[in-house]
């Protein structure tokens, strides 16, 4: 009997090249590549997208309107799909009642618990339930934290209130409210509020009593800016706008209910205790030590809940996150604790004959935790499923029944099929993973002298355990350690204590019209260049403005919201999706429309248009690795790591003045091969008079750092300690998860 398989047949999506392959099923499988090379459109947006298509045409349009939208990809012909779980690295969406406990489920058990064993004896576990009535604190309703407002950032004490002292929106010289304390009599308008009375500024900012005691008392129905800002924008039930949620966000914070101090449950919930410990209190602890004291419960009547509660907890200390706790909100998880915590919600399933289709599983992993990860990985293929996996670790594709590489470049160099076959089989190949994968990478160098240096003192970050540590200027420096050993927390200090240039993965626009010429701020001079070589204006070449199809308005697509059933979104039949009208596609450059350029990968425009301006800024994103983009592509296709590398062109080019740059797995997304130009990027960074500090588990990039810092030993209350700091080659330390690594 032949081996059952999922049959492509002339995947075209993205820049797939009629790509014809069987991916074996009941396997693990690693698709390997350089970045942009076809991988993802291959597994997410070709099999995963047709199978997620396919299974929503089941349900009746009012239940498909509520599932998850699939574009149906660009492939001839597929078949032997069964149903795809995803398992990304998008952090866990929700709002800020979703904790660890409540998306893996173990909230549920135990508050099971504590309905049945606890005693003074509450009620039902919907009373130990922050997110419903019976059980939620009155004064915070269940979110543990309460908005106050940040008085201290209302005013500028140096300046005066005709000087704009009130930094508010509306209460500046001309503003909105600014007659209503500054003509009514009783304050100087003329003087800087340092030199006002205490009392002063207390009626100023409060009113009521401490306004009547003024020598000029304020008018009747006076109110202090205080009272003033909080009715307008935390005392309103309104949708509020993007400008009043910025506002909110300025001049307030969140503290811990003074009530329930974090609990988010009401007091009877709060005192009830099962071992002696209240549901608080076991809600706080290391995942680790909570499962161990859950075993301890050996009671009969609450045994099914025991197990389940128990298995959920031991399947996140196997995956390596042992050091959370269950309050812990999903918001503040990583993107690589995010995609654990999803195989978590999977590892007790009963299901068989999935696709689970994972992205690089290792991102946030230690070297010594990937083979826990791989585990996972190997018991959902053994229980009867089929486990595709996007990654570039070497480790991680020796697992492999089977490799499939795509490539040989990216962009338009990629997008075929290169090798199918074994790890051993690739180690042989002519392509570039088994190029990689066959010779010796890379020559340690003399790390570079620093320039100087800057302290982060008396750090106490979450399991930071008041740490000084002193931090080389002009130089690379690395931060590593386990996941969970207080790498984030120390880069999260040097931020705050030092003046720092965050260059992180979140994406750089949610606008569709962004692309990577507007961002890196060339679209102007792409403007201007038509304009010159044309002699019209140079609005004409704004998608944005009057040169744009009236139609589509320039986006190219025309939206279709068809209510109760998945919206359409097609080209546009007037401008065929070139987005300008006729007469702005005749007027052209070297033979290029405005909308032929849109269609130049970086690369090619570096070549073809005629301007040195534009081809130095455009230079800046191959630098990155990021020459096979589409100038006109939008910059919410981009992953992570590429969103970060776009960020690092913009710096390459912006940066005049030395800066500090803080960057977290900036190897995220990147083949062996790609490794090497990130660090000749960040090294141009340094070579420039920067400074650069990396969280950063690849090995590759630790032996290439000038200066280490490794933290743990282990991770949450076991780490949060230096382990060593200095030069890579004299961490010989073997006891230490990173000297074993690189030993």
């Amino acid at each position: 009997m032949s081996e059952r398989s999922i049959i492509i047949r002339r995947a075209r999506t993205n820049n797939l090249a009629d790509v014809d392959v069987d991916v074996p099923r009941n396997r693990l499988v690693v698709f390997a590549g350089v970045s942009g090379s076809g991988k993802s459109s291959l597994v997410f947006d070709t099999i995963a997208a047709e199978a997620g298509y396919q299974i929503n045409e089941t349900f009746p349009p009012f239940a498909r309107n509520r599932l998850p939208k699939w574009t149906r990809p660009d492939v001839e012909h597929i078949e032997g799909l069964t149903p795809v779980i995803v398992v990304d690295q998008r952090r866990i969406s929700g709002n800020a009642r979703s904790t660890v406990g409540t998306i893996t489920d173990a909230w549920t058990y135990l508050r099971l618990l504590f309905s049945r064993l606890s005693r003074p004896y509450v009620g039902e576990s919907s009373h130990f339930s922050f997110n419903e009535p019976a059980g939620m604190c009155p004064a915070c309703s269940g979110l543990g934290d309460v908005v106050v407002t940040a008085v201290e950032r209302f005013l500028d004490l140096d300046r005066s209130l005709a000087e704009g002292a009130i930094l508010l929106p509306g209460f500046g010289n001309g503003g909105y409210w600014y007659t209503q304390y500054a003509d009514i009599g009783s304050f100087d308008p003329g003087t800087p509020l340092r030199l006002w009375a205490p009392s002063e500024r207390e009626a100023l900012l409060y009113g009521g009593q401490a306004a009547a005691r003024l020598g000029r008392k304020p008018p009747k129905g006076y109110e202090g800016v205080v009272e003033r800002f909080e009715r307008i924008y935390l005392h309103t039930s309104d949708n509020l706008s993007e400008r009043k949620q910025e506002t909110i966000r300025r001049f307030t914070r969140a503290e811990t209910c003074p009530e329930c101090g974090g609990d988010r449950l009401g007091k009877a919930a709060r005192t009830a205790t099962v071992l002696d410990h209240t549901i608080g209190e076991m809600a706080r602890m290391e995942i680790t030590k909570l499962a161990g004291l859950v075993r301890t419960i050996d009671s009969a009547r609450v045994a099914p809940a025991v197990e389940a509660l128990t298995a959920r907890l031991e399947g996140m200390i196997r995956i390596g996150l042992g050091y959370l706790t269950l309050s812990r909100a999903t918001t503040t998880l990583s993107g690589g604790e995010s995609q654990r915590i999803k195989m978590v919600r999977h590892l007790g399933s009963s299901l068989t004959e999935m696709t689970y289709v994972v992205d690089e599983p290792s991102v946030g992993l230690h070297p010594t935790d990937v083979e826990s990860m791989i585990r996972i990985l190997e018991r959902l293929r053994d229980s009867g499923n089929t486990v595709l996996v996007v990654e570039h670790d070497p480790v991680v594709m020796a697992h492999a029944d089977q490799v499939i590489e795509l490539g040989p470049g990216a962009g338009d160099g990629g997008g075929w099929l290169v090798f199918q076959g074994t790890i051993a089989e690739l180690r042989k190949a002519d392509s570039p993973t088994g190029r990689a994968l066959a010779v010796h990478r890379r020559v340690k160098r003399a790390p570079r002298p620093a320039t100087g240096g800057f302290t982060v003192a008396d750090a106490t970050r979450n399991n930071l355990r008041n740490l000084t540590v002193r931090f080389p200027t002009g130089v690379l420096t690395v931060l590593t350690g386990v996941a969970g050993s207080g790498k984030s927390s120390l880069a999260g200090e040097l931020v705050a204590q030092h003046d720092a240039t965050v260059i992180d993965q979140r994406p750089v626009s949610t606008n569709r019209r962004s692309t990577p010429i507007t961002y890196t701020g060339v679209a102007p001079a792409i403007r201007k260049l038509f304009a010159r070589h044309n002699g019209v204006p140079a609005a004409l070449f704004s998608a944005n403005s009057e040169g744009a199809c009236p139609d589509c308005g320039g986006l190219g697509v025309i939206y279709t919201d068809l209510a109760f059933m998945d919206g359409q979104e097609v080209g546009c039949e007037t401008c065929h999706g070139r987005r300008f009208i006729p007469e702005v596609l005749a007027h052209t450059v070297n033979g290029l429309s405005i909308a032929d350029v849109d269609d130049l990968t970086v690369d090619l425009a570096v070549a073809r248009l005629p301007d040195q301006g534009i081809a130095r800024a455009l230079r800046q994103l191959s630098a990155v690795g990021l020459g096979y983009l589409r100038l006109g592509q939008s910059l919410s296709t981009l992953s992570g790591g590429e969103c970060q590398r776009v960020k690092i062109a913009k710096e390459l080019r912006e940066a005049r003045q030395p800066t500090l740059y803080v960057l977290d797995e900036p190897t995220t997304g990147l083949h062996m091969d790609d490794i090497d130009t990130l660090l000749h990027v960040l090294g141009d960074l340094v070579d420039h008079g920067h400074t650069v500090v990396v969280i950063e588990h690849n090995l590759d990039v630790i032996r290439q750092a000038d200066w280490l810092i490794d933290l743990g030993p282990g991770p949450g209350r076991h780490g949060g300690t230096i382990l060593f700091e200095g030069h890579v080659a004299d961490h010989t330390d073997r006891t230490t998860p990173t000297g074993r690594a690189l030993g």
